[in-house]
């Protein structure tokens, strides 16, 4: 007996083994079992997700010879001739081959005549939307007036090409992609069936290659059980695929967290040598990106950690982690542009490393043989520190560094030299102290406000400091209270980002006390404040707009109204 594929062989032919469509398997289980059925049925979604495999399962609950049923016997004739493609009343046309419109006026014709043996006729039309716009407009005819006979099941991986007639007169069905876990259930219950030795890793990395389609997995399946001889290990399938495991993503994105140079290098060259499609690292280096987001911002709907990825997600801000995924997504969709695939590959990371808020990959190396091994921050750096880590220890300072100036545009006032004598001696850099608005002063609620309105923390990060209410200050200790409904936005990370840039804020180190409860003075947070200054700029703005002697004899001698709520404060 010949080898029969496994797609072909496990396809499901009842509906309780299908998987991963229940919403169209109910739908239609409801019409069979109440007798409520459509005249045309239309089955759209990407390739490989049981299209056809529903429609034939349909077509055999219609004509089972135990009556119509949406659990078809499988047994008598008519099952099993539908089964084997060989039932006389179930046509099936290919309409990427058929497209003229003498195709579809053979079908028509022959619609108007009985079925020979079952109870209705079906016409399944695969790919209907290659259909010509004349041989459309001959099957039009007929899906408006159908004989009680005849049963029109379309399928389709483009529905936005079908005329809007022709939509309109159908139930529609949209297949969605199958999910990881689903194929991965399936492939697990195939292998163990046919006696194929694996291991865990291996049917998990044909489930993602499947890319949401269950026929194209099985495909792969037969073809890695062929490459490793018989058995299915993870090793064979990277090799045929073209991939690495997940430990290996994890690193390259670990060196860069790192800024680990030398790491990163290696860890290239060790992905090189598997001779990988890079398009599918990249695509494996966001989804990584995208469980690391997960687990920081929805921690609820992350699942099972499969990446192992919680150390990244406290060592990377959630901004860098949108930063990343959009320059490596970006580097997957311009790969082909680069002069090979590898060298697209390492610039995509080398971008990374580059633009890593906080990196200090593009500052001047110190050159060899130098006596210190400190450097001037950048003006650009004054910015960006405060973001993510404290600004970096100035412990030495070469003769060579020019003293720092105040810049022209900025009312800094004087200082006390013993303040800046301090900030030299802390985690500070000088240039933070020179260029802080705020060095030597104590910090109260006003000044608060001013920093967050100012600062650069971003994201959830933002949100935590605006809602602070802040107590007072007592031995560099900063004392805040938060509202008991809001505690979701503490975190350590956020609570490391604040101190950091508050400290370099204010000059000096401070470190934070944040206790929950709920005082009854939501206007002192920032957050209030800032809604509060918004509501008055716009009174402000709508006030002046009023009193606007031009604006308002333009009104008068065009008989015009100002739109409500179309006033902006430009401030």
């Amino acid at each position: 007996m010949s080898y029969q594929v496994l797609a072909r062989k496990w396809r499901p032919k009842r509906f309780a083994e299908l998987v991963g469509q229940e919403h169209v398997v109910r739908a239609l289980t409801h019409a069979l079992s109440t007798g409520r059925i459509h005249h045309a049925f239309l089955f759209t979604g990407t390739r490989g997700v049981g299209k056809t495999t529903i429609a034939r399962i349909f077509a055999k609950s219609l004509n089972c010879e135990r009556g119509v049923s949406a659990d078809p016997c499988g047994e008598c004739s008519a099952c099993r001739d539908i089964d084997a493609g060989r039932f006389m009343d179930l046509l099936e046309i290919d309409a990427a081959s058929n497209t003229s419109v003498d195709d579809v006026r053979e079908v028509i014709e022959n619609a108007q005549y009985k079925p020979a043996r079952g109870q209705y006729k079906v016409y399944l039309i695969d790919e209907v939307h290659m259909l010509s716009k004349n041989a459309f407009n001959a099957l039009l005819k007929t899906l408006e007036e159908p004989p009680e006979h005849a049963k029109f099941l379309l399928a389709t991986t483009d529905p936005q090409k079908l005329p809007v007639t022709v939509l309109s007169r159908c139930l529609q069905f949209n297949l969605k992609r199958l999910e990881v876990p689903e194929i991965r259930a399936q492939i697990d219950k195939i292998v163990a069936a046919e006696n194929v030795p694996t291991d865990t890793e291996a049917a998990l990395e044909i489930a993602r290659a499947g890319n949401g389609s269950l026929r194209d997995a099985l495909s792969l399946l037969d073809q890695a059980v062929a490459f490793g001889g018989g058995s299915l290990r993870a090793a064979d399938v990277r090799t045929m695929l073209g991939t690495i495991d997940r430990g290996g993503v994890r690193d390259l994105l670990a060196a860069i967290v790192a800024e680990d140079h030398v790491l990163l290098a290696e860890r290239i060259q060790r992905t090189a040598t598997f001779q990988p499609d890079y398009a599918q690292v990249l695509d494996a280096l966001a989804e990584l990106l995208h469980a690391i987001q997960l687990r920081q911002l929805l921690p609820e709907a992350a699942g099972e950690d499969t990446w192992d990825c919680a150390n990244l997600a406290t060592q990377l801000a959630p901004e860098t982690v949108q930063l990343f995924y959009h320059l490596v997504t970006h580097g997957r969709r311009d790969l082909y542009l680069a002069p090979s695939a590898r060298t697209g590959f390492e610039m995509t990371l080398l971008r990374l490393l580059a633009f890593k808020p906080g990196s200090g990959a593009g500052e001047r190396a110190p050159q060899p043989g130098s006596a210190t091994a400190a450097r001037a921050p950048t003006s650009a750096q004054h910015h960006t520190a405060p973001r993510n880590e404290s600004p970096r220890a100035e412990t030495a300072f070469a003769t060579s560094v020019p003293p720092v100036r105040r810049a022209p545009s900025m009312d800094l006032g004087e200082p006390p030299r013993a303040a800046l004598v301090a900030a030299q001696a802390a985690p500070l850099s000088v240039a933070a102290v020179a260029t802080s608005p705020a060095a030597g002063l104590r910090l109260d609620a006003e000044r608060y406000a001013q920093f967050v309105e100012t600062s650069t923390l971003r994201g959830p990060t933002k949100e935590f400091a605006a809602n602070l209410v802040f107590v007072a200050e007592v031995d560099q200790r900063v004392q805040f209270t938060l509202s008991p409904q809001l505690e979701h936005l503490k975190s350590e990370f956020g609570l490391k980002s604040i101190t950091d840039a508050l400290s370099a804020w204010l000059a000096r180190p401070i470190s934070l006390q944040v206790d929950l409860k709920d005082v009854g003075t939501s206007m002192l947070t920032p957050a209030a404040r800032a809604v509060e200054n918004k509501a008055r700029k716009q009174s402000e703005a709508e006030q002046a707009v009023a009193n606007d002697p031009l604006l308002q004899a333009l009104i008068r001698t065009f008989d015009a109204e100002i739109v409500p709520g179309s006033i902006r404060s430009l401030n």
